[in-house]
């Protein structure tokens, strides 16, 4: 059998148009939009309208605030299972979980801890980053990247059962019927 060179040209040329990148990369980890149109994810429908008991009862206007037909369906969740959705609201540690807050901040709380992880996560990125232009097969590296400093859940479950703590999250080890 023989190949022409056009056949192999083209052969050529397609493996080329494979390895380029451009726009058209697909990444699971991308999370933008390609088009310029309204989100219809982010429009919600309101509650309907209602007269309150009182008009001197109403809050102050508050450009930053909520309006109360707006919906909130955290809210609506902790209300419909019984619980009080007013206490998503609450400011400052329930008196329950004083002494915990003490203790983790006993050593001092940095102010700007949230900048400092930010930019050595960069850091590490760009370490294990290197030379991921330079690749032919696109491949998203995200969970080979963090791996090590993932927790494996059925190793610890089974040290956790191996000293005696109840572990419910799990069904048991006994054979199964």
């Amino acid at each position: 059998m023989r190949i022409t060179r056009a056949t192999m040209g083209l052969v050529l040329i397609l493996a080329a148009a494979g390895c380029a990148r451009g726009d058209r990369e697909i990444d699971l980890r991308q999370l933008r939009s390609s088009d310029n149109g309204p989100d219809e994810f982010s429009v919600l429908p309101s509650k309907p309208l209602q007269a309150p008991d009182s008009y001197s009862s109403l809050p102050v206007p508050n450009p930053d605030g909520r309006n109360l037909v707006d919906q909130n369906p955290r809210a609506d969740a902790v209300a419909s299972l019984g619980g009080r959705p007013e206490a998503l609201d609450a400011t400052g540690v329930p008196a329950g979980d004083t002494a915990l807050v003490r203790h983790t901040a006993r050593g001092g709380v940095p102010g700007n801890i949230r900048e400092t992880l930010a930019e050595e996560d960069e850091d590490f990125r760009q370490r294990r980053g290197r030379f991921q232009r330079l690749r032919i097969f696109i491949k998203n590296k995200y969970n080979s990247v963090y791996e090590p400093q993932t927790l494996n859940s059925v190793r610890t479950n089974q040290a956790y059962r191996r000293v005696g703590v109840p572990t419910p999250s799990v069904p048991p080890t006994g054979p199964r019927r």
